[in-house]
Formats: structure tokens, sequence, C-alpha cells
């Protein structure tokens, strides 16, 4: 199974040992993993403008890192989106990331399950995993609303939220959670 962390840290958080220990074990059991440290990377945030829908179909027109996180988000089979939970939301930086891969959808819409969703523009998308480190002001409140965003989100990506875990759980669990999906 290819495994794509998305790191949407800063350099001092715990995330960044705990991905570094997931990703060493996922190896250890034959998987592909691999991180990309969003904080090391060259992105601005999705403009908004479509222009990867109608004028470079499947591809933003801005050329910077955010073809990478298109790339590795689509061949990946499970992505795990890692981020501190700040003021009751993951990073921006994790944000932006998540929706820079908008060109992966059509702009074409259709019915799914009694909702409107984007068609997919290729057979295949992953799922998606949720790992968050809380910090002090980080309450139940605060992920219920993230479990119920990123849920949605995963569903308008054409996949399903498989897990949201804590860099406070052990790593072998988050490991157990991605290699069962």
């Amino acid at each position: 199974m290819k495994v794509l962390f998305i790191n949407g840290s800063g350099s001092d958080s715990s995330i960044n040992g705990f991905i570094r220990y997931a990703i060493d074990t996922l190896s250890a059991h034959g998987h592909d993993a691999k991180e990309l440290v969003l904080r090391d990377m060259k992105y601005s945030p999705c403009r908004g403008c479509f222009n990867c829908w109608v004028k470079t179909p499947g591809t933003c027109v801005y050329k910077d890192d955010g073809d990478i996180i298109c790339k590795e988000f689509i061949t990946s089979d499970m992505v795990i989106l890692s981020s501190p939970v700040i003021m009751g939301y993951p990073s921006a930086l994790a944000k932006n990331a998540l929706d820079r891969i908008i060109p992966l959808l059509h702009p074409y819409l259709e019915d799914v399950g009694g909702e409107v969703h984007h068609m997919k523009r290729y057979n295949k998308y992953p799922e998606l995993g949720l790992l968050l480190e809380k910090l002090e002001d980080t309450d139940s409140e605060d992920i219920e609303i993230i479990h119920d965003i990123f849920k949605r989100a995963a569903l308008n990506i054409q996949g399903s939220l498989k897990f949201m875990k804590f860099t406070d759980s052990p790593v072998e669990e988050v490991v157990h959670a991605i290699i069962n999906n």
C-alpha cells in the first residue's frame, strides 16, 4: 500500500517524530510510505480561479509545489493529513494543501447518494486519515467539528475518512488503523 503523510505542522511539533516513526514502521511491514513536509514546500493557496477546470483541465495554472501535492495525493492509496489543532482547526498549511487538489476532480456535478458532488477525473482516489496534535486549548467540540468537516471533505474528494487519531496515541495504533483501513 502507498501511504502519504501530508505534514502541516511547524518544525517544533510532536507530529514530526511521530510521522518518522510511523513511516519506518510501515516500511518495515512492506508498505511504501512517504511524507510531504508542507512548511518546506512552496505553494500558494487555491485562488478559486477554476482555470484548472477550463484552461488546463486537471492541472493548476500556477506552477508551484501544488503540482507535487496533487501527483502524490492521487497516486496514493491512503493519505494522512497531519496537523496540530490551532484555534480549533488544522493548520493553514494543511487546509491550503487540501484545497490545492481540486484539479483532481471534474467541474461537472453528479448525484451521489442524494447529494451533489464533483465527478471523478480518475478511476481511483485515496482514502483519508487525520493525525492531529491536540494543543492546550483543544476541546471535544473542536474535535467533533474537525471530524465532521473532514468527513465531508473526504466525501468531496471521492473517498472516505477512515480514521482520526491523535499524537497522544501509540504510533502502532495509528499504523494499525492505516494498514487495516
